[in-house]
């Protein structure tokens, strides 16, 4: 893959940060496109080249359906970028935060790569990958809690030969200030760096929580990049993974896990807020695996979709996302059709016929 063919997506409410510049030098080094979504509160320009500032106001201008719908003040506008790099006929999405910095490892990565696959010793449904890269005791946000004291040995074990794979969803660590939740950073809070341990691949059945801070997507997932706004503002991107990792697996992928190459200098936080909106995810994360392990989903590329827009159907029914996500992801989809070059059967209306009753978890 050519870098050309690349694009940064990054959301922001802040002038250009010092991880921005940062990232602002890599663009360049790298010929990529570097798109900026802006929101209600954010500053009227983005003077850090080559990134491209998209407002408010330009927002509600774009052509996508989705950009009519989707709420303000909301982390959740950053699908317009990815909509915006979609149109645009990019290949690869690398998103990240505006309090990530690259490290001097920091590259832009290939569809192709060589990877370690993990396999099961027992019939465990939860990886804490970060233990693969550290001793610490720390867990990915949202990670279930109850999960946090089992160890990934215990459950698993990382076969002794790499395998050559495509990977279109990658997901970095990152030192500094990780991706954690609020129960670990009130009580465990410190700098870590993570060993420089090889990519990782987690089998079809083993459910790890990504994130958006360091993640790169080719266009075999780009249907799969869709952040909910219905629900919490600490879920919205570790329940996409959630969804993405179910619909991946029909895809005939797996999700990698790479060594940290990005420094996060946290933005401030309220933690007791953190924790407020990350309560449902410490209640209902494991059930979300239930419910999206029980969709009756349909392999193969051209299924893509549809499958997204069950697994939203399950989570609607499941109550733990309300039915106005609907059709915004109706929305999302038919962007993704309409500008993009993903097809799915025209028989389906995106829109449920019927509401089921309550998945029974």
């Amino acid at each position: 893959m050519s870098a050309a063919t690349a694009a940064i997506v990054v959301t922001t409410i802040q002038e250009p940060t010092q991880c921005m510049q940062a990232l602002a030098r890599r663009a360049r080094d790298h010929q990529l496109k570097w798109i900026v979504i802006g929101d209600r509160s954010g500053p009227p320009r983005f003077s850090l080249a080559p990134a491209e500032l998209v407002s408010i106001q330009d927002q509600k201008a774009l052509p996508f359906k989705l950009a009519r719908l989707l709420p303000e003040k909301h982390y959740a506008r950053k699908n317009l970028g990815y909509l915006l790099a979609i149109s645009q006929g990019y290949d690869c999405v690398y998103e990240t935060d505006d309090d990530n910095a690259p490290t001097e490892d920091w590259t832009v990565r290939s569809l192709e790569t060589k990877a370690y696959r993990v396999s099961r010793r027992c019939e465990a449904n939860w990886a804490n990958v970060y233990e693969a890269y550290t001793t610490h005791l720390i867990w990915p946000r949202g990670l279930p809690l109850n999960r946090v004291r089992r160890h990934f040995a215990e459950d698993f074990e990382i076969r002794p030969t790499a395998v050559d794979t495509v990977a279109p969803i990658q997901q970095g660590l990152a030192n500094g200030s990780p991706d954690v939740d609020s129960v670990w950073r009130l009580i465990l809070d410190r700098e870590i760096t993570f060993n420089d341990f090889p990519n990782i691949l987690l089998p079809r059945g083993v459910w790890c929580p990504f994130n958006s801070q360091n993640t790169w997507w080719w266009k075999e997932a780009f249907p799969l990049l869709y952040l909910p706004s219905y629900c919490s503002f600490r879920m919205t991107d570790i329940w996409r993974s959630f969804v993405a990792q179910r619909c991946l697996w029909e895809l005939g992928y797996e999700l990698e896990f790479h060594h940290a190459d990005v420094k996060q200098m946290r933005n401030e936080h309220d933690l007791m807020r953190d924790f407020d909106q990350e309560v449902v995810g410490y209640l209902r994360n494991d059930q979300i695996r239930k419910v999206l392990e029980a969709c009756d989903l349909s392999p193969g590329r051209s299924n893509v979709n549809t499958n997204v827009f069950r697994c939203y159907e399950a989570l609607v029914r499941a109550a733990i996302i309300t039915e106005e996500e609907l059709a915004l992801v109706e929305a999302w989809l038919e962007d993704c059709v309409h500008f993009g070059k993903h097809t799915v059967p025209t028989e389906h209306p995106y829109r449920p016929e019927e509401m089921l009753e309550p998945a029974p978890f």
